[in-house]
C-alpha cells in the first residue's frame, strides 16, 4: 500500500506513470488521440511537481489540456487532409503536368511515348513530330491525353 501512500503524497508520479502508460498505448494505434492524452498527463504531472494543486484542479486541467490539444491535433489533421491531394489509389494521375519530348511523332492524333519502364499510349488533338515538347493534360483509362507545351509546333503533314 505503500505505491498508493506515495501516490497520494506525490501526485505527480501519478500523472507520469499515466501519461507513459497513455503513450505506451498509442503504439497499438489509436491514431494519436491517446499520444496527446500522455502528452497532457505529463505535462499536468511537471505542472503539479512545480505548483502543487488537490486532485480536482489536476484533473480539471488534464481533461482541459486534453480537450484542447485534442482539437488543435483535429484541426491540423483537417487542413493536412485539404492540402494533400495526392491520388494515392489513381498514380497515373500524378503524370499529369509533367513535360516531355516525344521520341516517335504523333500521327493521326495517336502514337507512344516511354515514361520510366512504361510504355504509354498517347492522344493529341493534332500531330506532332518526333522531338516535340508536350504536356499530360490528362488521363483516360491508359491512354495519356497530351497537348503541345509551345504554340510554335507546326502540325506534320
Amino acid at each position: 500500500m505503500k505505491i498508493f501512500e506515495d501516490l497520494i503524497v506525490n501526485p505527480y508520479h501519478f500523472w507520469l506513470i499515466l501519461g507513459g502508460l497513455l503513450l505506451a498505448a498509442e503504439l497499438i494505434g489509436a491514431y494519436g488521440y491517446l499520444l496527446w492524452s500522455g502528452v497532457s498527463a505529463i505535462i499536468i504531472g511537471a505542472i503539479s511537481w512545480l505548483i502543487p494543486m488537490s486532485w480536482g484542479w489536476q484533473w480539471a486541467g488534464f481533461s482541459a489540456l486534453t480537450m484542447v490539444v485534442a482539437i488543435l491535433w483535429w484541426y491540423w489533421l483537417k487542413s493536412r487532409a485539404k492540402s494533400e491531394t495526392r491520388p494515392i489509389n489513381e498514380p497515373n494521375r500524378l503524370l499529369i503536368g509533367k513535360k516531355l519530348t516525344l521520341a516517335e511523332p504523333i500521327v493521326h492524333g495517336v502514337g507512344r511515348i516511354v515514361i520510366a519502364d512504361g510504355s504509354w499510349r498517347i492522344q493529341c488533338s493534332q500531330d506532332l513530330p518526333a522531338g516535340a515538347e508536350i504536356r499530360i493534360v490528362a488521363v483516360e483509362s491508359i491512354t495519356l491525353i497530351v497537348e503541345p507545351t509551345n504554340a510554335l509546333t507546326t502540325p506534320s503533314v
